[in-house]
């Protein structure tokens, strides 16, 4: 039997699947996000990134190899402007992201939808954000009623998005 990552990634289980068998021991965000990437299953160890209305430090992390893993952004619920198009999109891919989670806007989803890249986003918003650099990197950072922290593990299909540690994704 192989670990909860290698069950999910080959859709032996889902979401539904992981929350029945791990019943209280598992984080569940509870914002209902919705599903513009053209992959819905997804699965990888968490980055984060805190930034409102600034998608510089957004690109610059996706500009770097993701070895499967996921980009939660933490926009603060901003929908003014995209934090997430279709070329930050296209260098996740290029550069091995399995999956971003935006707390936020993102456009371009109509590009978005063809890509090979979950992308999980409250929105879309044609207007394009700031470039400034503003925000952390690799911070915990809550939304949805959890808290995703850098090493966790996010595991996100059509029902959700669950929240492991990495004891629990292995296992």
């Amino acid at each position: 039997m192989g670990t909860r990552v290698e069950g999910f990634r080959g859709g032996a289980t889902s979401t539904a699947d992981l929350v029945d068998g791990l019943d209280e021991d598992v984080r569940s965000c509870d914002l209902q996000l919705r599903q513009l990437g053209g992959q819905a299953r997804f699965a990888g160890p968490v980055r984060t990134v805190r930034c409102r209305a600034d998608n510089a430090l957004v690109k610059q992390v996706l500009s770097t190899p993701g070895a499967g893993g996921v980009l939660v952004v933490d926009g603060g619920g901003w929908l003014h402007s995209a934090l997430v198009g279709d070329l930050i999109a296209g260098a996740a891919v290029d550069n091995g992201w399995s999956g971003l989670v935006v707390n936020g806007a993102v456009r371009d989803s109509a590009a978005l939808a063809g890509l090979r890249l979950g992308v999980k986003a409250l929105g879309t918003n044609p207007r394009r954000s700031r470039k400034e650099g503003a925000g952390q990197v690799d911070v915990p950072v809550g939304f949805g009623g959890v808290v995703f922290a850098p090493g966790d593990w996010v595991f996100s299909d059509e029902d959700g998005i669950l929240v492991l540690s990495a004891e629990q994704a292995q296992a």
